[in-house]
């Protein structure tokens, strides 16, 4: 496994989450699937198609509401889906293409370089953002790198990490470091905000990102910025693998691979450079 491609998180138990909440949200999903089938409709309308009552019904899109995935009219005094709940699908629809432009592209670079490949975005989390891998092709060494899909790797102390950060205003990015905990995986890690920020100006000056054994010892990625349609870093794609395979010596063989692969994937997605 490799400190660009964390362990999978543990889940947690089940039944620890206060079942009236779980309801709750079932109850608010149901409303909005409810109303995306309906289009535009009244109060009365939305209760009868989520099967619920008109009183429960109101709590919940006026919640839904709220957070901009439901909207009012109040001159007609009809309820329609929200801006909100389209850019959820929008987000779907560019993973989907992502996935569908990086896939052929990742499986040639694994069958030229015999190890594992990932594809990040970056997203929103609790704490912040966080690199999400959306796509992994294995390599098919004995010994290989393997994450799961959905899982998450830490900003600072992973190759798709920096990649993603690098782009972004400095000044948020120091003040994103400042607010979280840097957590020290391996003697090698970047633990201070001034280590990172100078990590990510190397980023933006070489165009790529090398984890060597910051977030597992043994292991070393190389990191690659994906651009989409605009010219914009629409994800990072990384290959990692033991210290064994991929010696310091090895990196610029898996760099012109990776990032040879990354154009052709950024020409998928409309990016002509």
């Amino acid at each position: 496994m490799s400190s660009d491609e964390p362990r999978a998180r543990a889940g947690r138990a089940r039944g620890t989450d206060a079942p009236g909440s779980v309801r709750t949200l079932e109850r608010g999903l149901g409303v909005l699937w409810a109303l995306a089938g309906l289009r535009e409709a009244t109060l009365s309308q939305v209760a009868r198609a989520a099967g619920l009552s008109p009183s429960t019904a109101y709590r919940l899109l006026e919640t839904l509401r709220q957070q901009g995935f439901a909207e009012w009219d109040e001159a007609s005094g009809l309820f329609r889906v929200g801006l909100r709940a389209y850019q959820v699908g929008a987000a779907f629809d560019a993973a989907q293409a992502l996935i569908g432009a990086a896939g052929a592209e990742m499986r040639a670079l694994v069958a030229e370089l015999g190890e594992s490949a990932n594809l990040a975005v970056l997203r929103p989390a609790v704490s912040g953002l966080e690199a999400a891998y959306v796509h992994q092709v294995e390599g098919p060494q004995l010994v290989r790198m393997f994450t799961q899909t959905g899982a998450s790797a830490p900003l600072h102390a992973s190759g798709v990490g920096k990649v993603l950060l690098a782009p972004r205003d400095p000044a948020e990015v120091r003040a994103a470091l400042e607010a979280a905990t840097l957590v020290a995986f391996t003697p090698h890690t970047l633990t201070t905000p001034d280590a990172v920020l100078a990590a990510l100006e190397r980023v933006r000056a070489q165009g790529f990102a090398l984890d060597d054994q910051e977030r597992e010892l043994g292991v070393r990625c190389v990191a690659v910025p994906v651009r989409g349609a605009g010219g914009e870093v629409a994800a990072a794609l990384s290959v990692s693998a033991p210290t064994s395979r991929l010696t310091p010596e090895d990196v610029p063989r898996f760099l012109a691979a990776a990032q040879a692969t990354a154009a052709r994937i950024g020409a998928r997605l409309g990016w002509t450079g």
